[in-house]
């Protein structure tokens, strides 16, 4: 295994590295890696100076969202597999491996891990196609609990009919077909008019439009609605975002309650380091432009 020795993280370069260290696998997080990597990919070919990857079999992902959309593109240059993982430090929860013979199918669904189920808050198995949300639980091999924090390994390990689970705090559907539909998680879901709002649906429509580069979404106090619900945008590089045109395209993927009530957009949406997403952030840049 090998990694670059720096923080700035240069599309190219991984692309260059990759080629002449001939590896076979590539980690990354979602979209915020993803789709500045096809960006690259795209370019190069573009020049004439394709990017070529004989030895690249596999590209692995976890930890954020991972649209449809950027692993089909990915696909067109790439005769590889992409694996893309549910999980968190409690435990792998599901996958979606799709390769050119089994393309992407619809963006945050999974194939159940072995050990993992879905529980209502009655603490009952949901039952594929019922439409109802539940938490996702995580059995097989379970951590005992959080170091000197009995409060939290309480309400994250937990037993139910004899089987012992961690519920990391993950949201979900159950498919007609078995699979899981992930939400996201309950830290960040956004109260609306009595209505609950998953942030992730909301980015991964906004993100889909060719306008959009990323998106996070957010809820800010609303004295009618309770929550409003505003969305953090950056446009792709040499696009302009039209909002009526946004959201007449988001409403065709969401409900008209889960539509934001605000664009707001900015240079660069910021994520942590890892690509992870910055709620703290999206949540501070939106109440700074209601309040401007």
């Amino acid at each position: 295994m090998t990694t670059l020795r720096d923080e700035h993280f240069d599309p190219d370069r991984v692309w260059r590295h990759a080629a002449d260290s001939g590896a076979t696998a590539i980690v990354i997080v979602g979209d915020a890696f993803a789709k500045p990597m096809l960006a690259a990919l795209q370019a190069a070919a573009e020049r004439g100076e394709p990017h070529l990857l004989p030895a690249l079999k596999v590209i692995v992902s976890s930890g954020a969202m991972f649209s449809a959309e950027t692993k089909q593109a990915l696909l067109e240059h790439l005769d590889i597999e992409i694996r893309d993982a549910i999980g968190s430090s409690e435990g792998s929860m599901g996958s979606a491996v799709v390769s050119r013979s089994t393309p992407p199918g619809p963006t945050a669904r999974f194939t159940l891990g072995q050990h993992t189920k879905v529980f209502d808050e009655n603490d009952q198995e949901v039952q594929p196609g019922s439409d109802t949300v539940g938490m996702i639980a995580n059995g097989g091999f379970v951590p005992v609990g959080y170091y000197k924090d009995p409060e939290k390994s309480a309400k994250t390990f937990r037993t139910v009919n004899g089987q012992r689970y961690s519920f990391p705090g993950d949201f979900a559907r159950v498919a007609a077909d078995g699979s899981l539909v992930l939400l996201g998680r309950g830290s960040v879901c956004i109260n609306t008019g009595g209505e609950k709002v998953y942030p992730e649906e909301v980015e991964e429509a906004l993100k889909a439009h060719d306008s959009v580069w990323d998106a996070l979404v957010v809820g800010v106090p609303d004295d009618r609605f309770g929550e409003r619900i505003v969305a953090v945008i950056s446009a792709s590089p040499g696009h302009a975002i039209d909002e009526s045109t946004l959201l007449a395209f988001a409403s065709t993927r969401l409900a008209r309650y889960k539509l934001p009530r605000q664009l707001v957009v900015v240079d660069r949406v910021a994520r942590a380091a890892n690509g992870k997403a910055d709620y703290k952030w999206a949540r501070e840049t939106a109440l700074a432009a209601a309040a401007s």
